[in-house]
Formats: C-alpha cells, structure tokens, sequence
C-alpha cells in the first residue's frame, strides 16, 4: 500500500425520505437502520476505503435533508464537492420528477461533477412505480455519468455504487494531478 490518501467529497441528494441516510449509514456502517429521523440541514459522514488494494481513499459524505426548506444550504455546500449521488425512490415517480431541479443547482453551484442516479429501496419490487428502463433513460437524458438500483435495507448493490463511484473520481481525478 503506497502512503498517498485521496479525499472525495460526495453529495447525497434526492427528495425527502427516498433513503439518503439509509443508504449513508449502511455503507458507513453496515447496518440498515428502520427507525431514521428527517435529516435537518446536511449531516457529515466519512469512510476510509482501500481503492483497488492499493490507495487510502477518505469519502466524505454529505447528507442533505430533502426538504425544499433546505435546499437553500446546496450552493454553499456544492463547492468543493467532488460527486453526487441523485436517488430516487422506485415506488414513487413523484422523486424521479424532480431530477432536473436537483441537477441544475448541483452543475450551477459545483460544476460538472459526475452524478450517478440511484433508484433506491429495490426490496420493495412489489410496488414499483418507476421502471428500472425509465432510470437509465433518466441517467441519459440528463447526462449522469451512471446509474444503478439498489436496496439499503438487504444491502444489495450498496457497495457497488460506491465503487463505481470511486471509480469514476479516480478517472476524473487522476492521482498526481
């Protein structure tokens, strides 16, 4: 292991309750949490992850509350930020709707940054109100550098995002540079 350590600033961003905390913890953590309060405001949350065996890598993860009462804070903490993470709930159509909005504030206030789409809680494929195919057309149409499903609640692709996330810095950010 080389002695460089890299930091990534990551924004979680989405409507209230689509699982940005859920998702947050269960990767710092790996627990699902049932019983999560409302985020207020934005809340910090950091994980130190080996990339590729080699490289120390700190993610910094920034929880926005989804509230619009909040969204005001997002210019402020937009800059420096090095990703986004946009989830939307595959139960609710309502929270893909609202895409544009979140990604205009984020490439206004912190640039062409890569953004990966998320349809989060897939544990709930019963009720699916959004078609995995409607996403990727999303991820497309509002140029996301990817996008993926997953379930904070069973774990399933969890990691998975976060890797291809870190992937896609190291690609942007290449070490050296």
């Amino acid at each position: 292991m080389t002695d460089f350590d890299y930091t990534f600033k990551v924004m979680m961003l989405g409507d209230a309750s689509v699982g940005k905390t859920s998702l947050t913890i269960r990767f710092i953590s790996g627990y699902f949490l049932r019983d999560l309060k409302l985020t207020i405001g934005v809340d910090f949350y950091s994980k130190n992850v080996i990339f590729h065996n080699i490289h120390r890598v700190k993610l910094q993860i920034w929880d926005f509350g989804g509230e619009e009462r909040f969204r005001f804070l997002l210019s402020q903490y937009c800059k420096g930020a090095n990703a986004a993470f946009f989830l939307y709930d595959i139960t609710n159509n309502r929270t893909l709707e609202h895409l544009p909005a979140w990604t205009q504030l984020v490439r206004e206030h912190a640039g062409d940054i890569p953004i990966m789409l998320i349809g989060s809680k897939l544990d709930l494929e019963e009720y699916r109100a959004v078609s995995r195919e409607e996403g990727i057309q999303a991820a497309k149409t509002y140029s996301l550098k990817s996008f993926i499903e997953l379930s904070s609640k069973t774990g399933q692709n969890v990691e998975k995002a976060f890797e291809v996330m870190t992937d896609t810095l190291f690609e942007k950010y290449p070490i050296g540079d």
